[in-house]
């Protein structure tokens, strides 16, 4: 699974016009699975993300985590993470998970978070056109990946 975070002030998901998912302070994260993917990837992952301490704290240092600043979190699942551009200019997607993998494991992480937050996720619709906004905050962006622990 690769991940990327960004702390933001403020982000949204709008399908169709509708919005399916929107937060004020905390993630968005960009949520790309691989057939390789396992539960314990997924829970690896979850716990990295809700424990990662990016969060300014009274001294502007960032060393709060999600919790410490009642964060949210918007999950968005992006397939293209696993792009391939080593030939051509035309990316490849054939280390992405297909939906059958994929969306069970995406779903088992939006529980995961949840439980691992105590608070509703927001999301996007998997497999959706999705129109993303946010409010990048510092700006903080960090990638993560299970298959190098980093």
């Amino acid at each position: 699974m690769r991940a990327v975070l960004q702390r933001v002030t403020q982000a949204g998901c709008v399908v169709d016009g509708n919005t399916t998912g929107e937060i004020k302070t905390g993630f968005l994260v960009l949520l790309g699975i691989e057939e390789a993917d396992t539960v314990e990837d997924l829970d690896w992952l979850a716990q990295k993300i809700v424990g990662m301490r990016v969060f300014s704290d009274e001294n502007d240092l960032m060393n709060k985590a999600l919790a410490d600043v009642d964060g949210d979190i918007l999950l968005i699942s992006q397939f293209t993470l696993f792009a391939s551009t080593k030939k051509g200019n035309r990316p490849g997607f054939t280390r992405a998970a297909k939906p059958g993998v994929a969306i069970p494991l995406y779903e088992q992480m939006i529980q995961k978070l949840a439980v691992l937050t105590n608070k509703k996720i927001q999301t996007g619709i998997f497999g959706a056109d999705m129109k993303i906004t946010l409010v990048n905050d510092g700006p903080v962006t960090i990638m993560i990946d299970t298959k190098n622990k980093e």
